[in-house]
């Protein structure tokens, strides 16, 4: 029986997908929220952040920087380093999107998040004949956006009865952590895959102290060598190997 695949059934196992990773977001946008306004940013421009730059983690650190009167060319060049992440997601999603008008690749390139990434790189390379996958890339992004405007809000509303100290005390930001571990462990499925996760980590865990949250970019610069190489070593022995057989049989 031939599965039918709508804009609609798309949208919502798009939203499907997402509802775990949004339940581990909830925690990290109130803190975001509470810990903005009570670091100096007014009520108006936490919630601008939010729905103008969308990146938990360095509306985090812009914050940050911000309350430590940090110079603002600074807190764009750091914000930039920490975000380029997302132009590896984009890369490895450009195949699969290159035939959207721009009115579909705007707003789904505004609403990539790590969360987002996840579950529809997974869908994006399951080999059905769906035309409708951005539905399902829009189905999880949407979701995501609103969930974190309204935790935003919810953490300025906090905000204004707690001081900093207090809502940083609270830990509710260890809930993105556990979030990002159910990200990575179940694409986890390859000898590659591995090699660059266990390089990525290591290199994250050495270079931490690095300024401007630089050991990031590190950390995925060794994951994407890693995984490349690693990649690059199972197809030149499967080549090898090809040979081999080939011979034997001639």
């Amino acid at each position: 029986m031939t599965e039918t695949y709508t804009r609609k059934s798309e949208f919502l196992a798009g939203a499907q997908a997402t509802i775990p990773l949004i339940v581990g977001a909830i925690p990290f946008g109130i803190i975001f929220g509470t810990v903005a306004v009570t670091g100096g940013l007014s009520p108006a421009a936490t919630i601008g952040m939010s729905a103008f730059v969308f990146a938990g983690s360095a509306q985090f650190i812009a914050s940050g920087l911000y309350a430590a009167a940090v110079a603002n060319p600074l807190i764009i060049l750091t914000t930039f380093i920490v975000n380029l992440r997302h132009a590896l997601y984009s890369a490895s999603l450009a195949p699969y999107m290159k035939h959207l008008p721009q009115r579909w690749l705007l707003p789904l390139g505004f609403s990539l998040t790590d969360e987002t990434y996840a579950v529809v790189i997974q869908r994006y390379t399951q080999p059905d004949s769906s035309p409708y996958k951005h539905w399902f890339h829009f189905g999880s992004a949407l979701p995501m956006y609103l969930n974190w405007q309204l935790c935003t809000l919810i953490g300025i509303i906090a905000g204004q009865s707690i001081n900093e100290e207090q809502a940083r005390n609270l830990g509710l930001d260890f809930a993105m952590v556990v979030t990002f571990i159910g990200i990575v462990v179940p694409l986890i499925r390859t000898h590659p895959v591995l090699l660059s996760v266990t390089a990525a980590g290591l290199c994250a865990l050495i270079f931490n102290g690095l300024p401007n949250q630089m050991g990031l970019m590190v950390a995925a610069l060794a994951g994407i060598v890693a995984g490349y190489v690693a990649e690059t070593q199972l197809v030149l022995n499967h080549q090898d190997a090809n040979i081999v057989e080939e011979t034997l049989e001639s």
